[in-house]
C-alpha cells in the first residue's frame, strides 16, 4: 500500500526490525543499540516478542497507533546474518523488502543523532551487508542510530570491535536513554505520516548530551 497524493509516495512501514547480538553478553552494547529500539516499540505498541524458531529471531505481530498491521523482528542469528532472519520473515508474510525498516548503529554518527533514510549502501555494516544481501535491494528504509566513532590510533580493526561491544559511559548511557525515546517517536511518525516527513522533523536534531 502507497500513501495517497499530499502524503508520501513511499510504502508503507510493515516490518520493523533491530539488529543486534543475542544474549546477556551483548545486552546494552552500542552494537545493539537496534534491539533497544524495537523492545521499546514493542512496549509501546503492546506488540509481545517471543521467540520464533523458523524466523531465527524474537518476533511480535499487532498494530500501529494507527491500526495498521504491524510486525517487529530481533534477529536472534547474530549480526552478520541477520539478513537470513528478515528473508525469512517476508517470505513467511509474503511481504516486499520496500515495507521494511531496519534500525541499527552507526560509527559514522555522534551520539545523539540518528538519520533515516529511504536506502542506500551498508556503509560498512555487517548487519546491513547482510540484510541487502538476502533481500536482493538496498531499497529498504533505515534508521541510523549514532554510536560515536571509535578510536582508531591502535589496531583500527580491533579497536572498531571493541567499540561496537562495549557498553555506553554512564553519561552517553543517560543520552542514549533520550535517543531511544525520540527515536521511538520518529518511528511513530513514520508509520502515521510517512518516512520522509519523519525525516525532515529528525534527521537534523541534536538529542542530550
Amino acid at each position: 500500500m502507497v500513501h495517497s497524493a499530499g502524503q508520501s509516495d513511499t510504502p508503507d512501514i510493515s516490518l520493523i526490525v533491530g539488529l543486534g547480538n543475542p544474549g546477556p553478553k551483548y545486552a546494552g552494547t552500542r552494537h545493539n543499540i537496534g534491539f533497544e529500539i524495537v523492545d521499546q516499540l514493542s512496549k509501546r505498541f503492546s506488540i509481545p516478542l517471543k521467540e520464533e524458531r523458523r524466523f531465527q529471531g524474537e518476533y511480535g505481530a499487532g498494530f500501529s497507533p494507527i491500526r495498521q498491521k504491524l510486525y517487529l523482528l530481533k534477529p536472534t542469528t547474530y549480526m552478520n546474518r541477520s539478513g537470513q532472519s528478515i528473508r525469512a520473515v517476508l517470505d513467511w508474510l509474503k511481504l516486499e523488502p520496500a515495507s521494511v525498516l531496519v534500525v541499527y548503529d552507526d560509527m559514522d554518527l555522534p551520539i545523539g543523532r540518528l538519520r533515516l533514510r529511504l536506502s542506500g549502501s551498508a556503509g560498512g555494516h555487517n548487519g546491513m551487508k547482510s540484510a541487502i544481501s538476502h533481500l536482493g535491494t538496498q531499497d529498504f528504509c533505515r534508521m541510523r542510530i549514532g554510536i560515536g566513532s571509535a578510536d582508531k590510533s591502535g589496531e583500527p580493526d580491533r579497536a572498531v570491535v571493541s567499540h561496537v561491544l562495549g557498553s555506553f559511559s554512564k553519561q552517553e548511557r543517560q543520552q542514549m536513554d533520550e535517543v531511544v525515546d525520540v527515536a521511538v517517536r520518529a518511528l511513530e511518525k513514520s508509520l502515521s505520516d510517512g518516512v520522509e516527513k519523519a525525516m525532515s522533523l529528525y534527521n537534523g536534531v541534536e538529542i542530550g548530551g
